[in-house]
């Protein structure tokens, strides 16, 4: 059965859907049967994945709409990436509607679960990307999923909003009665940034047990993936953000084994 991997934060602009994706191709080339899951009615994730969510026929929106046993297939939602064994499950902007309408349905917080569910079985892991707020599609994924790995910027607005962020997940823990293992990643890290190091260091004081060593700094070219629909693995492989992903994929992959 797939792991399932929530990536989240509420501040924008941190690396969610890049970290997503390009996480995602590299546990592919870890010889991991993956899915991603565009739970962002902007629905970036689909577009960075060479999609137009106009011309999709069938996206996550109407998954959550008929996520009663046996009303409809998920398969019928899943789309192959260009990459071999990278699948997505894509959304389009009626996910907004979704997104207020669900606390409306009872045991909202696990449509998600159950809506997938079927297709766990099909892969190693899935990976959701939230949308830059704590809204029902934020609590869903908490709900539905195993771990939560947290992008976050060297910055002080960034590294501030994790306090609300984990009492969320905290609060997600007690409604399942079981622990959700959480990890941070420093995205868009400039080294020489006397901020950038001075915040990193604050958050591997104070977070020291759960901050991931690979970090991902600032490269344009993971700026120009979403333009050619692929990740920085296929499109720039060489480059040092295609490795540094790589490593990220290895020592996440290591992190969550070695405490299950």
């Amino acid at each position: 059965m797939a792991n399932v991997i929530a990536i989240s934060n509420q501040k924008g602009g941190v690396g969610k859907t890049t970290t997503c994706y390009n996480l995602g191709a590299c546990l592919v080339e870890l010889n991991q049967r993956v899915l991603v899951i565009d739970l962002d009615p902007q629905s970036n994730l689909t577009l960075a994945a060479g999609l137009d969510y106009d011309e999709v026929e069938k996206t996550l929106v109407d998954l959550l709409d008929h996520s009663g046993p046996g009303k409809f297939n998920p398969k019928d939602v899943v789309r192959h990436t260009s990459v071999p064994g990278l699948d997505i499950l894509p959304a389009d902007p009626r996910l907004a509607r979704v997104e207020r309408s669900l606390y409306e349905q009872p045991d909202y917080e696990t449509a998600l679960a159950r809506a997938i569910e079927p297709l766990k079985k099909h892969y190693d892991s899935i990976i959701l990307d939230c949308p830059p707020t704590l809204s029902s599609l934020t609590l869903v994924a908490f709900y539905a999923a195993d771990e939560v790995l947290i992008p976050v910027q060297c910055e002080y607005y960034a590294a501030k909003g994790l306090d609300l962020l984990l009492t969320i997940i905290s609060t997600m823990e007690k409604r399942r009665n079981r622990t959700i293992p959480w990890y941070l990643v420093v995205t868009l890290f400039d080294p020489r940034n006397k901020v950038h190091r001075t915040v990193y260091e604050q958050i591997n004081q104070n977070f020291s047990e759960h901050l991931l060593k690979t970090f991902i700094r600032m490269d344009t070219k993971l700026r120009e993936c979403p333009i050619v629909g692929e990740p920085i693995t296929v499109y720039a492989p060489t480059t040092r953000a295609s490795e540094q992903y790589r490593l990220l994929a290895q020592e996440f992959d290591q992190r969550v084994t070695k405490e299950k």
